[in-house]
């Protein structure tokens, strides 16, 4: 019996060019993974405890009742938060918190915006201050495919894929789909900014050399999340290029929990990125309410309306 062609979606070469970019923790998904601090009790000893990120993210400027643990410093306090050799813990965490939301957890703001997504088959980033190689934040984002996408909401992927790959790149012969999503998944951005690859490449950056060197220790980590979206701007304004999209309406959406984050991406979108692209739009989301389900926009650079996200 002959198999049937893939579904091949032509009309999304109609559509806006919108992209995205996602931080991870408490964005997409509320991570089961504990960072490594201690405690200074009223009697004024120290004890270890051990924190989620949302709490981290309120008690990290309280030096007078926390710090990382005494041996080992940041490095032992975010262990959990790197690749380890013969265990991967951000890939356990991230099955967790999936298997969690099946079970009826909320999952974090953004969770939806990454489902539609990927489900559109739109170039993507994800962008997180943690310290995992790319290999192992796309095998999450497999991961992810795999647990919150249904069967059909993966076919639709699949054929806005090949339509996308029709209409631009001029393919009419496809892969199987484990060669189309290989595909996709090679064009999108995966930047863990802890992570000693990240860190060789901005600090061999003429522009961000100069920024570091001026750049206090708690400046740093929303420093290279600027860097990071620098990189994922610039891949999405060559690949339009190459494709003759430019003079198409493009948009970029950013999304995070840490409001240190959002003011600094915030005001270097306005000062630098919006001036250097002026014909992308641009919009950023906190998402560090919980009470909000999507997150509050914040920041637009252009006339912009996200459904969805």
């Amino acid at each position: 019996m002959t198999k049937a062609p893939p579904y091949v979606n032509e009309e999304v070469a109609t559509r806006d060019f919108k992209y995205y970019i996602f931080d991870w923790d408490d964005n997409i998904l509320h991570m089961p993974t504990k960072i490594r601090m201690e405690h200074k009790g009223e009697d004024g000893e120290w004890s270890p405890v051990e924190v989620s990120t949302a709490t981290f993210a309120m008690i990290r400027s309280d030096v007078e009742h926390y710090r990382p643990p005494k041996d080992g410093g940041w490095d032992a306090a975010f262990r959990n938060f790197a690749d380890q050799p013969g265990r991967n813990t951000f890939i356990e965490d991230t099955i967790t918190a999936l298997e969690r939301i099946e079970h009826g957890e909320i999952p974090g703001p953004s969770y939806n915006a990454l489902k539609k997504t990927l489900r559109e088959g739109r170039i993507f980033a994800i962008v997180t201050a943690r310290g995992h190689s790319p290999e192992t934040i796309e095998k999450a984002v497999r991961i992810f495919i795999r647990y919150a996408l249904t069967e059909d909401e993966r076919q639709q992927m699949f054929s806005n894929l090949r339509g996308y790959r029709k209409c631009f790149d001029g393919v009419t012969e496809f892969g199987t789909d484990a060669e189309e999503l290989d595909y996709y998944l090679g064009m999108c951005r995966y930047s863990a900014v802890t992570h000693d690859r990240f860190r060789e490449r901005m600090e061999a950056d003429p522009i961000y050399q100069e920024k570091l060197a001026t750049a206090t220790n708690a400046s740093k980590p929303e420093l290279a999340k600027e860097f990071a979206i620098r990189d994922f701007v610039e891949h999405i304004f060559h690949t339009l290029q190459r494709n003759g999209g430019l003079g198409r309406s493009v948009s970029i959406g950013f999304s995070d929990d840490d409001k240190g984050n959002v003011k600094s991406v915030s005001s270097y979108i306005r000062q630098e990125l919006s001036k250097r692209f002026d014909g992308i739009k641009f919009v950023v989301y906190d998402t560090s309410d919980r009470t909000l389900s999507k997150g509050r926009k914040v920041c637009v650079s252009g006339q912009l309306n996200l459904p969805g996200f």
